[in-house]
Parts: structure tokens; C-alpha cells; sequence
């Protein structure tokens, strides 16, 4: 049953995804006047594509994986590529390009690999076709096997040379078919110049200089072309004889004898470390280029081996495109939770499926307030367009609500408080778009926080009690809790509760704990629903503060006890800018939570104490029982080693450890097994 419903549900996505991208490239490639971004388009197709490949029956014919373009303009000739004009198969990390040499490598084995590589230009593809050197015709890459016939209005782009330079050891090139390809961009400053006129003249902006350059040479008439600046910039030639272009490089060098204009960052290696160099060393310099980029082209340089490989699908195999890290993607939201700050402010977040946004991972980001919630009218169960503010901070930018399920609700964001939330009461303050806990204020919440992270199951600071929190909240001293890290005993000597004794140790005790034990330090920093048993739980699944932050609520419901609610809460906290502020302040002083791999000869065993227990307490008990590597629970369950039944005995947990087969033990007997006796 669970498998029909997730075959249906993929064929419900696949419909909605190809529809959808279906209209977009409409719009982009026939209308030229595009509602997304490419990132946009790239995110939708991409998972179009994982969907497909994990279900090839629900492959068809005119999916548009299965295409490289789309429906030809109807006010072109229509003309037969001699060779297809194939696009290649992206790339995003150096796993994917390491895998791609491994499979070069066992079709081609021995072969010593050269790797050309060069900037991948946004523009348009094109191919001009010349005759004894003389410039025939120009036609647009179209559905790769057919394009259009722009040659009119390539004719009035400047740098494209009706006759072939001639150059000596190149003369062969201007006998016979000669076919250049390469891309018709226009020039960033270019593109600039053209939107101040046009903003001068009340006129709409243009989108980007790719779809400007697109669709200036689909204008019928060439006049209008020729009154603005295309570039042809060339990265391929073709003739008959293969063997007349031995390798890419070669043709590199061809082109620009012959008179064409050619990237002058085109560079040849050996070892996938300098090609990995080369991306690296493009990612930051591109933006300086004259024309828009997003990543490089990785070629084997030798063409015979480069031919040899052949085609996968539309693809070739001897060469990828690496693409940068996108700057929007699309996913979907799975929830909306909602944190609860530092102030007592309510914040709304976003949960939704791991994606990349300029080359990081992320799975939530902050809807801000009830009021963005509504602007955007985004629902659980939404595809969204993700973007990074300044490249650091997850946003959601807009829905896509042609692929909203149809059983999707507006978020009653008062509702939701209350559901989430029930023993608390929230009040937004007039003129305010942020809803608070009533009755609590920022220092009252401050106190508290700062007064549980000192305390004994936390991080147990000595002399950093209740009065002293106060005094140092009251003071101005402590505005967070990282800040007790930054305090010097000249500070607290002003304060009434201090003296030069009692300051430097507070100042010490503090100093102590910089390097505290994970559990100790997430059950300090006071995420809702975990508590210090949960913490120990999280801290040996994950092992640091740095994988914790990134889990998403499916990896946090596989730790025991984590259910739901407390993988949502989780999820929240850690979706919260003010708390992701203040744990790089805590990195920042040198506080390093360390994880100790549990030891000790209680391993493996879970105990559960009820009633009273004369020789120590149960905090005390639960201490002495993680210290030996054990597991405290604070109910019966199916693993629980042991229950312990000290005075006055809860009912229940007695009935639940009869119902388990958990063995009840004495507090003689607990003290035995902890005594190792």
C-alpha cells in the first residue's frame, strides 16, 4: 500500500514538474521573456531528473529531460545541423568530476589524459558556417538536430568576420565547409548602458543580458539587431576531415588565427588537482569577466579520444560543464515551526527538504513574522524558491503555487502558537509585526536561561547561582549567555554582591568550563522539549554542535526518544539567526563543547527510577549512572535495562516494567551494580 501511494505520488510530481517546465521554457526560449531565473528552471529540472531516474517507467517521450531545446520560432527557416549541437551533462563538486575521469578512464584505459578546459559563456548558442572562407550561413542551436536560420542578423554582429582572416599554417580552413561554433553574448556593460536608456525613456528594464542577446536575434528585423551590441565569442570548429582539428586547444588556436573571438581563459591540464585549481581560482574571479557566467566547461583535449567516447543520451562523454553553486533552488516545505528567541519573540520557520544555495546544504529558514507568512501565502506541503541574503542567510524568495497540492491550508499563525505552544499566551504589541510571550521580558527570559546554563545538570558553574545572575543581568553585564565569558573581575568588584575573592572565583569557575562536555552544553543552551537525557541521546548520535545543526528532523527521529515534536524544536532553535549569532560568539571565545564517546561498565544498560531513594537523589543517581556509561530514562520503555523502586513506588512504572520484562531492582541492589560489586 505504502509503495502505490509513493508511486502515484511521484507520478502527480512528475505531471506537475513537467507542465511546469514545459511553460517555462516557452516563455524563455519562443517568448523570450521568462518568469523564473535560470537557477529556478535548473532546481525544477534536476528534480524531474532524480524522480525519472529512481522511476525510468515513468520516462515519456516528451518530458523535457529528454530534450536539449523546444519548439522552434515559426519566423525562421528551419536548417538540419551536419553534426548535432549536443549540451552537456552538469557537474557541481569535485566528487562529480573525479567520477567522470574514473569513467573516461575505464573506457579509454592507458590513455594519457589532457584536460582543456575554459569559461562556460551565458548566451546563445550558434554556428556559423563558412564556404572557401566566406561567411554562408548562421544558424541557432534550436532542438540540437534543427536551429534557425539568423544569418541576416548575425551578419550585423561586429566581431563576426564575413570572410575568414587568412593566416599561414591555417589556410586549409578557408577551402571548403568550415562550421564555427560558439556563443552570441552581450557584454555586461553593454546590457547596463541599454537598461539607462531604457529607464531614461520610461521604458521596461530588460531581464539579463543572456535572454536580451537571445532575443535580439530573433528579431525579423535586422536593423533593430544591428542597433545593438551582440559579441560572438567562438569555442569550437568542425570540418569534414576530423583530423584537420587534432585536439580542443588546437581549435582554440585556429579560431583565433582565422579572426574569431575566443575566451582568452582557456587553459590545458594534466591532473584533476590544477583543473580543480582552475574552478577554484574562476569561482570569485568571474564576476569579473565582461560577460555573465556560471561555471566552466572540462573537455578531454585530444579529439579522437574525445569522439571515441560518444554520446550518453544527449551527452557526450568526453566533457562535462562544472556549474557554480546557484544562488535560488527549489524545494519543498515539509513545516512550519515556529521558535521561540531570546526576547520572547515568536519566529516562524520554514523546515523543507535539504537543498543546495550557493554551495551549501540547507533545510530551513526564518519566515520572519506572521505578516511575511501571509505576504508570501506559503503552506506546508509548498514548493518554494530558496535564496541566500548576501550568500550567508536562507530565505524563502516566492511559491511556486502551480505545484501546490490541492489539499493545502493557510497558516493560522495564532492558531498555530496555540497548538504549538499551549501553556503558553502570546500578545503583539500594537505597531509591531512580532508576536511575544506575555508577560515575560528580555532580561526576565535572560535570568532564566543564563540561570539553567549554570546550573548543576548543565554546566555546573560554581557561585553562578540565581542572585548573582541577576546582579549581572541587572548590571548590563550579560546581554547572552556567551558574555559571561567575556566578564573581568574589575567588572564585577563595582557590584555589591562582590568582593576580590568572590569575583576571582566566579572568574575562574567560569574560565573552567570552556571546554564542557557536549550533552552538558546542549542541555545549557535550553532547546525546548530537551532535556538532559535527550541531550546525552543527540550527542551520541551526532557527535558535535556542527553535524547537530545541520540534521534534518528524519535524521533527528532515528534517536531514541526523539520524537516529532522535539526533532521540530530542534530544528527551530537552530533555524533561529539570534541563536546561530550566538553560537559562533561562543566559538569565537575559544568555547568548545568536547564529545566522550561513552565507556564504562554500564554500556548499553537503561535504568528508570521511581520512588524515593535514601543515599542519594535522583539527579545524583542519574549522574553517577551516565558517568559509568549507562542510560537514564524517565520512563519504562522496551529497552529499560532496569527498573529502580526506591520509597513510595509509582504504580505504573511498576506495571510497565511487569509488561516489558524489565527487571525491578532495589535501591541495595542499584548501588551494588554501580558499585561494580
Amino acid at each position: 500500500m505504502m509503495e502505490l501511494h509513493r508511486r502515484n505520488r511521484n507520478q502527480y510530481r512528475v505531471r506537475e514538474l513537467r507542465d511546469l517546465l514545459n511553460k517555462y521554457s516557452y516563455e524563455y526560449y519562443v517568448n523570450d521573456k521568462p518568469s523564473v531565473s535560470d537557477a529556478i528552471y535548473d532546481s525544477l529540472m534536476d528534480e524531474l531528473k532524480k524522480i525519472e531516474s529512481s522511476n525510468p517507467e515513468l520516462i515519456t517521450i516528451d518530458s523535457p529531460t529528454q530534450r536539449v531545446g523546444n519548439k522552434l520560432l515559426d519566423g525562421f527557416q528551419k536548417v538540419r545541423h551536419q553534426r548535432r549541437m549536443v549540451s552537456l551533462n552538469d557537474v557541481f563538486d569535485k566528487s562529480e568530476i573525479e567520477a567522470w575521469i574514473k569513467r573516461t578512464d575505464k573506457l579509454m584505459p592507458g590513455q594519457r589524459h589532457e584536460f582543456f578546459t575554459d569559461i562556460k559563456m551565458d548566451g546563445l548558442a550558434c554556428a556559423l558556417i563558412y564556404v572557401n572562407g566566406v561567411l554562408a550561413q548562421a544558424v541557432t542551436r534550436g532542438d540540437s538536430f534543427v536551429g534557425e536560420d539568423v544569418t541576416n542578423n548575425v551578419r550585423t554582429i561586429k566581431n563576426v568576420p564575413l570572410r575568414l582572416h587568412e593566416a599561414p599554417g591555417f589556410e586549409q580552413f578557408l577551402r571548403g565547409r568550415t562550421e564555427i561554433r560558439g556563443e552570441i553574448v552581450m557584454l555586461k556593460r553593454d546590457f547596463e548602458e541599454l537598461n539607462e536608456k531604457q529607464k531614461a525613456l520610461g521604458q521596461p528594464e530588460f531581464a539579463n543580458p543572456r535572454n536580451l542577446a537571445a532575443g535580439t536575434i530573433r528579431q525579423l528585423d535586422p536593423a533593430l539587431v544591428a542597433a545593438r551590441p551582440l559579441h560572438f565569442r567562438g569555442y569550437d570548429i568542425l570540418r569534414d576531415n576530423d583530423a584537420e582539428v587534432p585536439t580542443n586547444s588546437f581549435a582554440y588556436e585556429a579560431l583565433t588565427a582565422l579572426g574569431i573571438t575566443c575566451n582568452q581563459q582557456a587553459s590545458i591540464f594534466t591532473t584533476l588537482a590544477d583543473v580543480m585549481n582552475f574552478v577554484n581560482e574562476w569561482g570569485d574571479k568571474r564576476h569579473n569577466l565582461p560577460f555573465n557566467t556560471d561555471g566552466l566547461v572540462i573537455k578531454i583535449n585530444d579529439r579522437a579520444l574525445y569522439e571515441s567516447l560518444g554520446l550518453v543520451g544527449k551527452n557526450p562523454r568526453g566533457a562535462v560543464a562544472y556549474k557554480y553553486a546557484a544562488e535560488q533552488a527549489t524545494t519543498i516545505v515539509r513545516d512550519i515551526v515556529i521558535s521561540i528567541g531570546r526576547t520572547g519573540a515568536a519566529t516562524p520557520v520554514a523546515v523543507f527538504d535539504p537543498v543546495v544555495v550557493a554551495g551549501t546544504t540547507v533545510q530551513h529558514a526564518s519566515l520572519h513574522n506572521a505578516d511575511e507568512i501571509a505576504r508570501l501565502d506559503v503552506r506546508r506541503g509548498d514548493t518554494v524558491v530558496i535564496f541566500k541574503a548576501g550568500d550567508i542567510i536562507p530565505q524563502v524568495q516566492s511559491v511556486l503555487k502551480e505545484l501546490r497540492p490541492d489539499n493545502s491550508q493557510l497558516i493560522d499563525y495564532p492558531a498555530e502558537l496555540k497548538r504549538q505552544y499551549p501553556e503558553l499566551e502570546f500578545v503583539r504589541p500594537e505597531g509591531e509585526a512580532v508576536y511575544r510571550v506575555k508577560g515575560l521580558t528580555g532580561p526576565l527570559i535572560l535570568k532564566r536561561a543564563l540561570a539553567h546554563f549554570a546550573s548543576k545538570g548543565a554546566l555546573d558553574i560554581d557561585t553562578l547561582g540565581e542572585k548573582n545572575v541577576e546582579a549581572l543581568v541587572d548590571a548590563g553585564l550579560v546581554r547572552d549567555l556567551a558574555d559571561i565569558y567575556l566578564l573581568k573581575k574589575k567588572q564585577l568588584l563595582v557590584l555589591e554582591r562582590f568582593a576580590e575573592i568572590s569575583a576571582q572565583k566566579l572568574i575562574d569557575a567560569i574560565a573552567s568550563k570552556k571546554r564542557p562536555t557536549l550533552e552538558r552544553f546542549l542541555f545549557g543552551l535550553g532547546i525546548r522539549h530537551v532535556g538532559a537525557q535527550t541531550a546525552i541521546d543527540l550527542a551520541n548520535k551526532f557527535e558535535s554542535i556542527e553535524k547537530l545543526m545541520v540534521a534534518t528532523i528524519d535524521e533527528l527521529r532515528e534517536v531514541d526518544g526523539v520524537g516529532e515534536i522535539v526533532a521540530e524544536s530542534v530544528v527551530a532553535w537552530f533555524a533561529d539567526e539570534d541563536n546561530m549569532k550566538l553560537l559562533q560568539k561562543f566559538a569565537d571565545l575559544g568555547v568548545a563543547p568536547q564529545f566522550n564517546k561513552k565507556s564504562g561498565r554500564l554500556v548499553g544498560q537503561s535504568f528508570v527510577i521511581t520512588g524515593t531513594l535514601q543515599s542519594m537523589g535522583r539527579d545524583a543517581a542519574a549522574d553517577k549512572i551516565r558517568e559509568l556509561g549507562g542510560t537514564f530514562q524517565t520512563a519504562v520503555a522496551k529497552d529499560t535495562t532496569y527498573l529502580v523502586a526506591g520509597g513510595k513506588v509509582g504504580a505504573s512504572k511498576l506495571k510497565k516494567a511487569e509488561q516489558y520484562g524489565t527487571k525491578i531492582i532495589d535501591e541495595q541492589e542499584f548501588l551494588a551494580i554501580i558499585a561494580g560489586k
